[in-house]
């Protein structure tokens, strides 16, 4: 009897040591270096759909936008910041917390692996008002790929979000580059999306250039309409909100999702 629960303790810490897993680092959207080869792709475990507290929203056509669009109308006060979402769920966590506290809205692009990874977050974005959409499934990049697999990474990452949350969300953003080409663009418009969203500022915050850097470059282009690409995953871009949401403020701009930024 006392060989077996020698045996089975043995067993049983064996396995409780396997299931610790690491975070996933995230990785910017740059537009030089190399990019990244498809690698196989993993049997990940299926996302487990989390109930709604309201329906999730689906993509909308804005009729006098373009098929790829870069900002919002230059007329009114209003800004969207945009997250490639993938990184730490904390600091994802931290800056959605942050963002709220100054009465802010957020657009999230997220990435399918790391919807597959921490399922929970798309639940968090949605309740806390925020758009969500799709980044491709594996962040990798997507314009140099056969339409194929540029189709597969497309909708491998609508079928996670639909699964979690009865939607393909409402935005597609291209995976490492700032706009979609025209094969890409064509396929997220057969996927279900109206537009493909890029933007007109880029915070540079995944080159970690620290938080005052950040702070400068998004307040020195940033206006009017304005779409700022930032990043989930990187402590200096959560240092740098405070600032940066308060000088909007001071000036008269409010950070709101997207889809309020266009309606």
């Amino acid at each position: 009897m006392d060989r077996v629960t020698t045996t089975d303790r043995r067993t049983a810490l064996r396995a409780g040591a396997g299931l610790v897993a690491g975070g996933a680092l995230a990785a910017g959207c740059a537009t030089t270096g190399p990019a990244a080869a498809p690698a196989a792709p993993a049997r990940a475990p299926a996302a487990k759909a989390t109930p709604l507290t309201a329906p999730a929203p689906a993509p909308r056509a804005f009729p006098h936008q373009p098929a790829q669009i870069t900002h919002g109308p230059r007329d009114r006060p209003r800004i969207a910041l945009t997250f490639h979402g993938q990184g730490d769920p904390k600091i994802a966590t931290a800056l959605l917390t942050e963002a709220e506290k100054h009465g802010a809205r957020v657009t999230v692009l997220a990435v399918g692996t790391w919807l597959d990874t921490h399922p929970g977050i798309a639940r968090r974005i949605l309740d806390g008002g925020h758009d969500l959409g799709n980044h491709t499934q594996r962040h990798i990049a997507v314009n140099t790929l056969s339409e194929a697999d540029a189709l597969a990474e497309i909708t491998g990452c609508a079928d996670r979000l639909k699964r979690l949350t009865g939607s393909i969300g409402t935005w597609f953003r291209p995976s490492r580059a700032p706009a979609a080409s025209s094969l890409v663009q064509r396929l997220a418009h057969r996927v279900g999306y109206p537009h493909v969203l890029s933007y007109d500022v880029d915070s540079l915050d995944f080159t970690e250039p620290g938080a005052p850097a950040i702070t400068r470059k998004v307040l020195a282009e940033v206006r009017d309409g304005s779409v700022v690409s930032m990043h989930f995953g990187y402590a200096g871009t959560v240092a740098a909100l405070p600032a940066v949401l308060q000088e909007l403020d001071r000036r008269g701009l409010r950070a709101v999702t997207t889809t309020e930024l266009l309606s």
